[in-house]
């Protein structure tokens, strides 16, 4: 081992902020671990290669390990070695022969390589975690870089409300990888994302706010390579502070501010999907990457008897977030993503995790606290997919005032409203008006409940008139992974067909499922792709299809996908034109908000207003609802849904002036005709229309 790090001077340096920390004179190195004995910093060549040094931290305060190395500078290449006591069924496994990256690295070079030497034990048979490994794995790990403090994106001129809100929920690598429009170098890639070209498509296309899939770094589990495949999606991330690298051609950290300035420069906020719940270092049986050979008591919840780990998210372990110092990790995390990254809101996975006290889920528990306080969050938009697998785990409708939620009661009634099943009418009422029954009584606007008929897990809506089984062979998993009630329909033919009456009907049910999301009260989200009625092919878990199964496929779009965009791109000039079909705070019943001078009517086929007998019949799949604005000028907005597999006669009601702006039974949605006064209307079978209405005194 060479002494070229010899020149260094060790100071005792200071215990905040965690992490390397570069200074005008040095760098300070601060590590936190409650139980380990030794903690030795490893510095080594430019890539990651050569280990030049190991010194071993001065000084521990209040369970950080800390020193300051003056001479240092932003570039240094280092990583950790910490010594302690190897006893699992105590919950502690320190094992120095295994190097460690840091908790709070915030750049790597080299990459990760699957040994044998990344393990702490010997593997072999059930009992093999209590064995202990000397393998070093130093040459199959990457090695952490210091980053030099660096000027934040570009900030959006004006941040977006609520209530103007429409999300597009989608992958960095996936949406570019087979744009032959853009250069090579830029596919799949953070700059890609932020080419003008892609900044055009979203723009036209009308939504507010991307919300990728997580950039996160993580790591390819074994078990995925081990079949060829890959974890594609990124749900198991390993580093809380760092945009992964595969999306990088050279420097991740700026280029995923180029992109975030180029969006926000567009008028587009940026949103991340985290995972803080759990990391890609598994159960007792997975590798030691970085939390578990750093403190694993500290860093994840473990069982009574302490050798085997609380598994609330199904992923082999759960990120302890009770513990205040990892608290401070994920706030840490979260603040450097706001002010250093430029990002502009978040969506929790598997949120219930981090809202778990001892006594269970809490609304006001630890972490959400801490979130509510901060002033570097207070404007940040925050989203929680509203349960775990853990006892009590479903939590949609309970979380804090600020929150919105993925609404997936509101994904499956709108499904099953429009495949024709019967009784949905009250249930399907609810969930357009905004799922004021989940929402409303703690205070909490329609914004919270963050409207989708697709995600990434799941069908696409392309598929979800297309297939009735999941199709997921290609996960190798023989066919068994993936959601089985998917409340999908393939109208005859499970798959691809050439019959023109089920590919119109398909065509029409895309619309339908997309309109009523859009036209929804509360925050409306995308799912990428849907908008082109891009196919996964009957796969609805491709976490592992790093693959043309999840790619866009630019190249191979119909003219009917491009006529579904520029529907949906219609659909959403139409939101952003009504304020009623934005409004706020919850829409009541006539005389029960005056207030606000807004109202709203459920209407039967007869253009009167629903009956109680008229909800409770179950084979009725047709409904009006309309909006009313009494001031500053008498309209209101008219949507008429008919779901039945018939053509229905609709009333209107009396006294209006109509203009038909909507018409799904159109494969473009822009009726051929305006209409005025009339007393009727016919709607297509499967179909929604939507009108808005002047008081015909005022005209």
């Amino acid at each position: 081992m060479s002494k070229t790090a010899d020149r260094y001077e060790l100071e005792l340096g200071k215990p905040y902020p965690l992490g390397a920390t570069a200074a005008s004179d040095g760098v300070n190195f601060a590590i936190f671990s409650a139980q380990a004995k030794k903690v030795e910093l490893c510095l080594f060549s430019v890539d990651g290669k050569e280990e030049l040094q190991r010194i071993e931290l001065l000084d521990c305060t209040d369970h950080v390990w800390h020193t300051f190395l003056r001479g240092a500078r932003a570039g240094l290449v280092y990583a950790y070695r910490i010594d302690g006591d190897y006893k699992p069924k105590e919950g502690l496994r320190f094992n120095a022969n295994k190097l460690l990256v840091d908790p709070y690295a915030k750049s790597l070079v080299g990459e990760f390589v699957w040994s044998d030497a990344h393990y702490s034990y010997i593997p072999g048979d059930a009992d093999a975690d209590l064995s202990f490994s000397k393998l070093d794995n130093a040459a199959f790990m990457p090695k952490a870089v210091v980053v030099a403090p660096s000027a934040p994106p570009t900030p959006l001129a004006e941040p977006i409300a609520w209530e103007d809100t429409i999300i597009y929920e989608t992958h960095v690598k996936g949406f570019t990888h087979l744009q032959r429009r853009l250069p090579p170098a830029l596919r799949g890639k953070y700059l890609g994302f932020g080419h003008p070209d892609v900044i055009s498509y979203l723009k036209d296309l009308g939504i507010t706010s991307v919300e990728f899939l997580p950039v996160h770094g993580f790591i390819h589990d074994q078990f995925v390579e081990d079949k060829g495949l890959k974890n594609y999606w990124g749900y198991n991330s390993l580093n809380f502070f760092l945009p992964h690298g595969e999306y990088a051609n050279d420097d991740a950290v700026a280029e995923f501010k180029q992109m975030v300035s180029a969006l926000h420069e567009a008028g587009i906020e940026v949103l991340l999907d985290v995972v803080y719940n759990h990391t890609g270092e598994g159960n007792q049986l997975g590798p030691t990457y970085s939390f578990r050979g750093v403190d694993n008591a500290s860093y994840y919840g473990l069982e009574a008897d302490r050798r085997f780990y609380i598994n609330d998210t199904g992923c082999g372990n759960t990120v302890n977030i009770n513990n205040p110092r990892v608290l401070q990790l994920v706030m840490d995390s979260l603040r450097y993503w706001v002010t250093e990254m430029g990002v502009d809101g978040f969506r929790f996975d598997l949120a219930s995790v981090l809202g778990r006290e001892p006594h269970g889920f809490d609304p006001h528990s630890g972490f959400f606290d801490a979130v509510r306080q901060d002033p570097t969050l207070a404007g940040v938009k925050l989203i929680a997919e509203p349960w775990d697998i853990g006892p009590g785990g479903y939590q949609l409708g309970n979380y804090p005032a600020g929150w919105g939620e993925w609404n997936d009661k509101y994904r499956d009634v709108v499904r099953r409203f429009w495949r024709g099943d019967s009784g949905m009418l009250p249930d399907f009422a609810k969930r357009i008006h905004g799922s004021s029954d989940l929402f409303e009584a703690g205070g909490r606007r329609p914004s919270a409940s963050v409207n989708f008929v697709a995600s990434h897990d799941g069908f696409t809506t392309a598929d979800l008139v297309s297939y009735n089984q999941r199709h997921n062979l290609a996960n190798k998993e023989d066919n068994n992974d993936g959601h089985k009630g998917n409340f999908s329909h393939n109208h005859g033919v499970e798959g691809p067909t050439a019959d023109a009456a089920i590919v119109e009907i398909r065509n029409r049910q895309k619309r339908n499922l997309l309109a009523t999301s859009l036209l929804s009260q509360g925050t409306p989200m995308l799912l990428g792709g849907d908008e082109l009625g891009r196919s996964q092919k009957g796969n609805n878990n491709a976490y592992c299809q790093d693959s043309e199964i999840s790619w866009f496929n630019w190249a191979e779009l119909t003219l009917d996908d491009w006529t579904l965009k520029n529907f949906v791109r219609q659909v959403i000039k139409l939101r952003q034109s009504v304020s009623l079909l934005r409004n706020p705070r919850y829409i009541h019943n006539p005389g029960e908000d005056e207030a606000q001078n807004l109202n709203i009517v459920w209407l039967n086929r007869d253009g009167e207003p629903m009956q109680e007998c008229d909800w409770h019949e179950q084979d009725n799949h047709s409904l009006g609802w309309m909006l009313e604005s009494t001031e500053p000028v008498h309209e209101c907005v008219l949507t008429l849904f008919n779901a039945d597999s018939r053509k229905q006669s609709f009333g209107l009601p009396k006294g209006w002036e109509w203009e038909l702006k909507l018409d799904t039974s159109k494969p473009n949605g822009q009726p051929h005709t305006l209409m005025a006064s009339v007393d009727s209307v016919t709607l297509e079978d499967k179909s929604l229309m939507v009108f808005i209405g002047v008081d015909n005194s005022l005209v």
